[in-house]
């Protein structure tokens, strides 16, 4: 465990010297949902229609689906299981009415960029920034950036976030390592059946 905590430290701290001066800028209390999102979330204060497509396009299919629009506003995040499936797939629906000219379901890159040169916006739904990282980089870019930096040492890592981001570290690690040992077993009596087993 502290080889974990060790070697976490140090990926954690070229992580924040490969990202310094990269550090949020004030975002103007008038800002778009975009605008917030790029700041907030990717650390980008330049940006035009197209690129903020394309970097939200995951699969890069120059389409934008429901699970795109459900990806980007943050609402797979686990910080969002309060909102229920059905006020989420309401909101992704209502990106997709604002921008979807074809009435194909979805929004492709023309449609979002013609829809951005006519003023629409992505809307603000009060759901948040949009978290749409993994663990890791939620961590480092909401939490260690802003209350650490290259000079924090282990022991100073004991803020709630950084305890429980190391819980789940741990219990990765323990998954993981019961995953190795069943796997050096011949057979894994815990996935036989009752009714097979000998008594």
């Amino acid at each position: 465990m502290l080889f974990t905590f060790a070697l976490l430290g140090l990926s954690l701290t070229g992580y924040a010297q490969a990202h310094a001066g990269h550090e949020q800028q004030p975002v103007p209390a008038d800002a778009d949902w975009a605008t917030r999102h790029m700041a907030e979330e990717h650390h980008i204060s330049s940006f035009d229609a197209g690129s903020f497509f394309n970097l939200h396009d995951y699969d890069s299919t120059n389409i934008w689906t429901l699970e795109d629009i459900l990806k980007t506003y943050g609402l797979k995040d686990e910080t969002t299981n309060h909102i229920s499936p059905t006020e989420k797939e309401k909101a992704a629906q209502k990106v997709i009415e604002l921008y979807d000219r074809d009435a194909s379901g979805t929004v492709s890159f023309a449609e979002y960029v013609t829809g951005e040169a006519q003023g629409i916006k992505l809307p603000d739904f009060g759901y948040g920034p949009g978290h749409h990282g993994d663990d890791e980089y939620e961590y480092e870019i909401h939490h260690f950036e802003k209350y650490h930096d290259e000079n924090t040492r282990e022991e100073d890592l004991i803020h709630p976030e950084d305890i429980e981001h190391f819980r789940k570290h741990e219990l990765l690690e323990e998954q993981q390592e019961r995953q190795e040992q069943m796997d050096r077993m011949a057979i894994v009596e815990a996935n036989i059946p009752h009714k097979f087993r000998r008594s």
